[in-house]
């Protein structure tokens, strides 16, 4: 019985009435953070003003935390003062009724509490002698005993590989009562399992093995443990069945995960399969794993532009003060962007589109990524999908992933690359700007996705592409720092250096006409010379003057350009 169970506190979230919060608020609350179904958030909506709270779970700890946390910061940034509070749950063991159950068991298709002595005396009765079996064939008839071969149907589902954690804790949740439980030999890596390969006899018989995991990486503290393969044998009441999880993989393609389910022929088992092959999709469709994380797809080394998986990005928050925009700019981007989301339930109420397209321009090294990464951690609850213009073949898996996780906000770096006049384009690159302007022009009017699309060239962008609603709604230029600027950037970088304020204000005023990426490396540059002068004690003006003449003069106006140093420097 120990493979039935799931060591883990459960607990709830409760939310409590509150009249001043719009009701069409919590319902969006409830589906975008809770995944429940319209309905069923009118439900408990119902119930929470007749008993002044209600309650969602229970759910493992792990996950009420996370949930209580992306609820918070939807409440927070639309400014409601509805109340949730985590509570733990006293579950009472469901056998003897003593008050400290503690562990969830599987039995069918329900789950229930036990506590640790009804446990203990669950596995001294259920301890019976295991058979021994080498090959898959030999476990499979013993467990199909009675049915003829030809009596057996199989169905297959075939999806994503990125969504492999997701599939996972679907598969872990369904067949944790499994009677047993198989690893199995793969000796031809890219040769597909399959019931009908298990099957084989003599020769090429299919060995039995070890279960093999590997870790799966989704951005947490601990990576997702996944199975390679698995043969499960199951049973519900006198129907018997099989699982086979394994991998489908192509050349240079990103692997599927394939799953079979063997029954006996008959309504019976086609209604079994339905039934587990329908919740494997709703957890797909779910995609608890890299909701409102910051995710880009892996390409393979040969460049054909084929996903591999997902990679998850650890970024640090970036706060408000760190953003060196002009605060007229700044201000402009929040209106567009944090204002924007933090409205879309009102503006789908009034019937207004909730889809943006946002375009950051200026020059190179101006911080238009750092920006998009004050965006990106500041949209709770949002998926940020980042594609950079190399992987624009993508933009089809892409956007699948973006409508899959919606709210989400898609970034698409240096569009200029692909977006240029079309006089100048080839016919590969017209192909990749129509993709991307069909998908910009084909979501629906209340899809919660949002474009920000950064270019160091507006001007060679392509009219239909820059000057259209609809596709572009706000540019907003992200321009070199000014002296204000300049001044908090010299702080930003340079935090670790002996600064005096005078020196500090001599490198910002002096750094006139450079990027911040030119001030990063001006602040690098100034340490350098005064661990060479006098071990880093001290930061003085002739620092500055060398770190200068370095960059701006002595290497030529190549240097200057490639450093974002200041434009009229670089020309001269």
């Amino acid at each position: 019985m120990s493979n039935m169970r799931s060591e883990r506190e459960p607990a709830q979230l409760v939310i409590h009435n509150d009249d001043d919060t719009p009701d069409e608020f919590v319902v969006e609350l409830l589906r975008r953070v809770f995944g429940k179904s319209e309905r069923e958030a009118i439900a408990l909506i119902a119930r929470i003003e007749q008993e002044e709270k209600a309650a969602c779970g229970p759910y493992p700890q792990s996950v009420a935390e996370a949930l209580f946390k992306s609820a918070q910061q939807y409440i927070s940034l639309a400014r409601h003062g509805l109340k949730i509070t985590l509570e733990e749950i006293k579950t009472p063991c469901e056998l003897c009724g003593k008050p400290e159950g503690q562990t969830d068991v599987r039995i069918g298709g329900r789950t229930i509490w036990l506590c640790s002595d009804c446990i203990r005396a669950a596995d001294s009765t259920s301890e019976e002698p295991e058979e021994k079996f080498d090959y898959a064939c030999d476990v499979l008839d013993w467990h199909f005993a009675g049915v003829p071969r030809s009596k057996l149907v199989t169905t297959v589902r075939q999806f994503p590989g990125h969504m492999r954690a997701d599939v996972q804790a679907a598969i872990d949740r369904l067949f944790s009562t499994a009677i047993r439980l198989y690893g199995i030999n793969e000796e031809q890596r890219y040769e597909t399992l399959s019931i009908s390969r298990l099957l084989r006899e003599g020769r090429h018989a299919q060995a039995l093995a070890p279960l093999q995991y590997f870790d799966l990486e989704i951005g947490e503290t601990n990576p997702v443990k996944c199975l390679d393969n698995g043969l499960w044998l199951c049973a519900q009441g006198d129907l018997r069945y099989a699982v086979l999880l394994c991998v489908h993989r192509e050349y240079s393609r990103e692997s599927g995960i394939r799953i079979e389910i063997a029954v006996p022929s008959g309504a019976a088992g086609a209604a079994l399969v339905q039934q587990c092959f329908g919740e494997l999709e709703q957890a797909v469709q779910a995609a608890r794993t890299y909701r409102g994380k910051i995710l880009s797809l892996d390409v393979d080394d040969d460049y054909r532009g084929r996903s591999r998986g997902i990679t998850v990005h650890r970024l640090p928050p970036v706060s408000r003060s760190e953003v060196i925009l002009p605060e007229q700019t700044l201000r402009l981007l929040e209106r567009n962007v944090l204002n924007f989301v933090g409205t879309r339930d009102q503006l789908r109420r009034l019937g207004q589109s909730t889809r943006k397209g946002i375009l950051l321009y200026g020059p190179p090294g101006t911080g238009k990524t750092h920006t998009i990464r004050y965006l990106a951690t500041h949209l709770p609850g949002h998926t940020t999908l980042i594609i950079t213009a190399e992987q624009m073949g993508l933009l089809s898996a892409y956007m699948s992933l973006a409508r899959l996780l919606q709210p989400s906000m898609v970034v698409i770096e240096d569009v200029d690359l692909i977006a240029r006049d079309r006089d100048d384009m080839g016919p590969c690159e017209e192909s990749l700007l129509n993709k991307l302007l069909n998908e910009m022009d084909g979501l629906k009017e209340d899809a919660a996705i949002l474009f920000v699309l950064t270019t160091n060239r507006p001007e060679d962008l392509e009219g239909a592409l820059a000057g259209r609603p609809g596709r572009i709604d706000q540019a907003i230029e992200v321009p070199l720092p000014d002296e204000t600027g300049r001044g908090k950037l010299v702080r930003l970088y340079g935090k670790g250096l002996p600064l005096e304020e005078a020196v500090a204000a001599e490198a910002a005023r002096r750094s006139e006409g450079t990027s911040c990426a030119f001030i990063k490396e001006l602040m690098r540059r100034l340490a350098q010379a005064s661990l060479a002068r006098d071990g880093g004690n001290s930061v003085i003006s002739a620092d500055i003057d060398e770190a200068l003449d370095d960059m701006l003069f002595s290497g030529g106006r190549l240097n200057a350009r490639l450093l974002g140093g200041a434009q009229q420097m670089a020309a001269g």
